[in-house]
């Protein structure tokens, strides 16, 4: 089976590799976050070495994901897709690991592995984690930032294979009018399959640049308009 982060990730680097790719706003707390496509890739290879390494999953293998839109979520995502693994958006029973911020641990309290995310701009962890709970911050920094990609299992989105998941991207994309030289602001969440795919895997699809904002206003929109070049909008 392809990879779903291979489709995604290797045009964009062939490309361009230095530009901004994914540049993300937290208007309440002031953050800025800008990443290119190799930073992100870097991120994304440490998060598959790490899910590889300390949980030992192999491809096929089903991870929940409980995590808002942010740029570590989508390095997460492109690192467990990288490593073949079938992510799933809710907490899933069965799930092999689970990916949560921490005031979701009570929701997979079940799951045989689980690493929390600060979420944090600096890389702080978070404090007082249950035993045999994993700090994402402090775990993913020590592996290498270069991956070997494998084959995808049979899904890798909610049950989704990778060609449903690029058809389903591609064709939101086209619906926005979104190409490869827009640079796209996003307010969307990302907690369904198809909030995803139209949020974020659309716009890396086609090679566009994302900028995804939380807690904002629409004056505060409107000047990311002009200071940010967006070229195109996604709504909330």
């Amino acid at each position: 089976m392809p990879n779903l982060t291979t489709a995604l990730l290797d045009p964009i680097l062939t490309a361009d590799p230095a530009g901004p790719r994914i540049t993300y706003y937290d208007d309440d707390t002031g953050e800025r976050i800008e990443l290119s496509a190799v930073t992100l890739a870097n991120w994304a290879a440490k998060t598959a070495n790490f899910l590889c390494d300390e949980f030992a999953l192999m491809p096929g293998a089903r991870v929940s994901v409980l995590l808002p839109a942010h740029w570590q979520t989508a390095a997460v995502l492109l690192g467990a897709w990288w490593a073949g693994l079938d992510v799933t958006l809710d907490a899933d029973p069965d799930a092999d690991a689970a990916l949560v911020t921490a005031d979701r641990l009570d929701d997979v309290a079940d799951a045989p592995e689980v690493a929390v995310l600060s979420l944090d701009a600096f890389g702080r962890p978070v404090p007082d984690l249950p035993v045999g709970v994993t700090d994402y911050a402090t775990a993913v920094r020590v592996h290498g930032d270069q991956f070997r990609a494998v084959a995808s299992g049979p899904t890798a989105l909610d049950g989704r294979g990778v060609d449903e998941v690029l058809a389903s991207a591609r064709a939101v994309a086209a619906e926005q009018n979104v190409t490869g030289s827009d640079r796209v602001l996003s307010t969307r969440t990302w907690s369904s399959a198809d909030e995803l795919i139209a949020g974020l895997v659309s716009v890396l699809a086609v090679g566009a640049s994302l900028v995804q904002v939380t807690n904002s206003d629409d004056a505060a929109l409107t000047r990311r308009v002009d200071s940010e070049k967006v070229t195109a909008r996604l709504g909330g």
